[in-house]
Formats: C-alpha cells, structure tokens, sequence
C-alpha cells in the first residue's frame, strides 16, 4: 500500500504487502475494478494492473463481469477466487458435532451434523470426527484433501502441557491423553483446537457485536456457563487453557460447591446455568414449564418472559430474578478485568434480548464499581462454528495470500 511506500524492504516483500492489502479489500468491499483498487491503496494504475495480473496468474482473483451504469463500456471487475483454498469447522457437544466447510472468501458450501448421543459412543471420537468432516466436505463437493485447516471447538480446554481435555467431563470419549496424536495421524491438514465459548468470542469479534473492540468479555449460557476473554485484541487463555471457566467461581447465593473438577459444576453455573431456570420458574409460579432439553426449556423460558411487560406477572419475575443472577457472577468479572464491552450469547441469553440485557445492566450498575456497555450477541446462528471457520479462514489466509514465498 502507498502508506508503507517507505519501509524498508525487497522488491518482493513490499510486492506482497500490495498484494495482500489489495486480497483484503476485495474481501471487505466484493469484486472491484483495476481503478477502484488503485484509489483505496494508492497505487498508480500501471501498479495495480501488474498486481491484478499477478494475482490472477496465481489463481487468487479472478476476473468477473464489469462494472455498470455508466456511459462507455464497462470497466473489468475482479474477485478473490473461492477455491483459491478451503478450511473447515467443527462444533463438537456431547450430543451431536456440526461440520461445515467454507471457501476462501468465507462463505459456507458444505455442512453436516453427526448425531452422537449416549455417555459411551459406540463410535471411537477419531472416526466420529472424521465422519462429521467428511459429511461437510461431501456436501460441499469437494475431498478431505481440499481442506487446508481445520479447527474444532470443544467445551473445555486441551491442556498445553498434556494434551488432555481438562474441564469437560461430560464429554464422553475426549479424554485420551492420545486422541490429539491419533486425530492428527488421521488427517492430513493442520489442526487447531479451541474452547468452544473462545470460537463464540471469535465470531463476535469478527463479525458481531464486538467488532473494532479490542477489550472485551463474552458471558455464554448455554448447555454450560462460561465466558471468553479478549485483552488486547487477544484471547486470554490461561495457563491451563481455562481462563473463562466461569461457571465454577464461587458466587454469592449458591451453596459452596468443592471438589469441582469432579461435580463439573460449581457456584455460578447452579446459580444462573440454563439448567437452573425451569425449577427457578416453577418456584416463582410459572405456570405451564415446558418439558424437553433443559437448553430448549430455558431458552423458551426467557424469550416468553422477555415478551411479557406486566412485573407482576411470574414470567417478569423470572427475568428480574435471572437477571440479578447473572450479574452477580458477572460483577466479579468486571472488577477485575475492567472490560470495555459485555456480549451475551448463547440462547439462554440472547433469547430475552435487550429486555434481560437492560435488567443485568442495572443490575450490574448496582454491582460493580465500572460500567462497561452491555450487548446481545448478533452471531445467533451456530456461533461456535462460525468462530471455528472464522478461525480457520483467517490461518488459511495468510499463507495462501501470502505471495512473497
């Protein structure tokens, strides 16, 4: 770009660093003309037509149609190539992993869910995962060959110096201290592995609520409790890699829980989890609970009392009374991470919408010294996959754009 014209440099690298910038803007803004490239990098159009010519040779861009609307001929349009490279995604819960595969340009063309119900899967965990890849692959038309990376979420955290899965005990089968090892025998693109609220966290800050801020904090309520930290732009991970386990920190009106790591619960998790909401309505005189999975339950729970405007209706009371449990396990957050930002995701949470965010807010005002903005989640639809993918992709690129090599 014009604004690095003077750091110093090869030929090839500062090359490169025009090619990637211009590889960037035809992501953001969609296909662009050979003049409209040159305006937004600076460069003469004699420079962006050996750019656009150079990219194309290498199969990063292609030539489109033309530009529209005008007097005279139009002029060229050019576009990343979607099958420049591929990367994949898996959201793997102990009742089901969702697989998806998405191009270069980031839109999905391949997706698949593999049921894996039951405490002891009949099916061994490295064929489980890549059956569930090899189904999104598949349906994107392509082979397990096409993938250049795959990255996969897991409840828990894989800890960095065993390579076990710590703080998940209700994922059957993940456990193996050789699962990592057998995993990567078994594929043969590069594999990264993630908490799955960290990935929820990354597709905010992508492509949510929390994009352009570099401090933040995701609270997730779901099947579990939990929360991703970004401190300077980065995830905070922890030694252990389980920074964010919130749903075990002790919290004011739940019983002491000890032994955590053995009940796989702990103070905030029995207090505000979504499997706590069903018996807190019917405590509170929720008439007719509705039956089935306690994260379906909790989610209709919360969007039904989010509807209702009467306080003294049960439904109302619900809400206050979650709400005020929610920011109680969020106030020590806040004290000592100071955040910038609060995103409330998962769909025990952005069921009710800004009606629970502005009740935890005023809770929280009450609570805590700071004040950060509060914010329901906009990534609603399968968010640990699209953090998984968004994860992928960003790896993906840059070593596929990166043209210096």
């Amino acid at each position: 770009m014009a604004g690095t014209a003077g750091t110093p440099g090869t030929p090839r690298v500062l090359r490169a660093m025009n090619d990637r910038a211009a590889l960037d803007l035809l992501l953001e803004h969609g296909p662009l003309s050979r003049t409209r490239i040159g305006k937004l990098t600076g460069l003469s159009k004699p420079t962006a037509s050996q750019l656009l010519a150079r990219l194309e040779a290498a199969g990063l861009v292609l030539a489109g149609g033309t530009t529209e609307g005008r007097p005279g001929p139009g002029a060229q349009l050019y576009e990343v190539n979607p099958a420049a490279a591929h990367a994949a995604g898996l959201d793997v819960t102990p009742d089901r992993i969702l697989a998806a595969v998405a191009d270069v340009t980031g839109r999905t063309v391949g997706r698949y869910e593999l049921p894996t119900p039951g405490r002891r899967p009949a099916t061994p965990v490295v064929q489980q995962v890549t059956d569930a890849l090899d189904g999104a692959v598949k349906a994107a038309g392509l082979d397990r060959g096409a993938v250049h990376r795959l990255v996969i979420g897991t409840p828990g955290a894989f800890d960095p110096g065993t390579g076990r899965l710590r703080y998940a005990s209700h994922l059957p089968g993940w456990h193996s201290p050789a699962l990592l090892d057998e995993l990567a025998a078994a594929l043969p693109m590069p594999v990264e592995y993630e908490n799955d609220v960290n990935l929820a966290a990354v597709a905010e800050q992508r492509l949510g609520a929390a994009r352009g801020h570099e401090d933040f904090v995701l609270l997730w309520n779901q099947e579990g409790l939990g929360a991703a930290l970004v401190l300077g732009g980065r995830l905070h991970r922890g030694w252990t890699g389980g920074a964010g386990e919130v749903g075990f920190l002790p919290v004011p009106g739940a019983p002491l829980v000890r032994k955590v790591s053995r009940t796989g619960s702990g103070g905030f998790q029995e207090l505000a989890g979504s499997q706590a909401l069903p018996g807190l309505a019917r405590e509170l005189g929720v008439a007719d609970v509705p039956s089935g999975a306690y994260t379906e339950v909790a989610a209709a729970l919360v969007a039904r009392a989010a509807r209702t405007g009467a306080d003294d209706d049960p439904h109302r009371r619900l809400l206050r009374t979650y709400a005020t449990r929610l920011a109680t396990g969020l106030a020590s957050l806040v004290s000592v991470l100071d955040p910038e930002l609060v995103v409330l995701s998962g769909t025990s949470l952005t069921a009710g919408g800004e009606v629970l965010r502005d009740l935890v807010r005023d809770e929280l005002e009450e609570l805590a010294a700071s004040r950060p903005r509060l914010a329901v989640g906009d990534v609603t639809e399968d968010p640990v996959l699209r953090g998984a993918l968004e994860s992928a992709l960003a790896t993906t690129r840059d070593e596929v754009f990166d043209t210096s090599r």
